[in-house]
């Protein structure tokens, strides 16, 4: 079994509390991937960290070829957006094969995994609601319940208790969650690796990809090659990379033996178009 947990949550301090509390409850080994934080940079879409996390979440699934374990996404900012909820935007879960996915559900978290069918619907917790089930059913003290339900850092609080109860096959309260109610993801950038690889949102089919064909972005006009190795060096091009699942791989946007993020100043959120 395996823990992953993908959130902007990330410094030092909150990536230990996490950890160390999902080992704790679950007793296996847990791992955690740092996203970014929201920016004030114009030229991206809002909603970056979300595409990260969402990304992320697929190259997961990916790694772990529904087997058991769980991947947590969690990226729920309090300002903008989020202030239309109560505490935060909520969390879900589904099941994709044996891997339980439990992830905010507003903003891009969850539209890749709408874009690529994985699930037709979440089911979402409401936390008080949830922690009062399991205060009756004696699962969680009572004294408990206020630290839960108005705690600010609920990816600590109350889903690590939520992923402990359901891996134990205990029936947590939910409500259905339609999937077509996630956001459609943008055509855009959505990671940036170590070498400056740039990972988009898009399908080889979204952009007619066939090598040899010429693309044509705001950026200037680039071709596209099935692999990475057949790209010439220092060439711009579009390829279609490693990321994603099962057959279903992103294009990728790159420079053969440079920074592609860097030439282009690309950061997840930048749109191509």
């Amino acid at each position: 079994m395996f823990v992953t947990i993908i959130t902007d949550c990330s410094d030092a301090n909150a990536s230990a509390r996490q950890v160390t509390r999902y080992e704790s409850y679950l007793g296996v080994p847990a791992f955690l991937v740092g996203v970014s934080m929201p920016t004030t940079n114009l030229d991206v879409l809002p909603g970056f960290g979300e595409l990260e996390t969402a990304t992320n979440l697929i190259d997961i699934l990916d790694g772990a070829e529904g087997g058991r374990g769980i991947a947590i996404a969690n990226v729920a900012p309090r300002q903008g957006q989020g202030k239309h909820w109560p505490n935060g935007t909520p969390f879900g879960y589904f099941l994709y094969k044996q891997t339980l996915v439990i992830a905010t559900i507003d903003g891009y978290v969850l539209s890749l995994v709408k874009k690529l069918g994985l699930t037709d619907h979440i089911k979402v917790f409401d936390i008080p609601t949830v922690v009062d089930a399991m205060i009756k059913l004696g699962y969680l003290e009572e004294k408990k319940r206020d630290l839960i339900v108005k705690s600010q850092f609920r990816s600590f609080e109350f889903v690590p208790r939520v992923a402990k109860w359901l891996t134990e096959g205990i029936d947590v309260p939910h409500e259905i969650y339609d999937i077509s109610k996630v956001a459609d993801a943008p055509k855009c950038i959505s990671y940036v690796d170590n070498f400056g690889n740039t990972v988009t949102t898009m399908l080889p089919e979204d952009i007619g990809f066939v090598a040899g064909k010429e693309i044509t972005t705001k950026f200037g006009t680039f071709k596209c090659y099935d692999r990475m190795k057949d790209v010439p060096n220092g060439e711009t091009a579009f390829i279609i990379g490693s990321w994603g699942i099962e057959d279903k791989r992103w294009v990728a946007f790159i420079i053969q033996g440079q920074s592609a993020a860097k030439k282009y100043n690309l950061s997840p959120g930048t749109e191509l178009f």
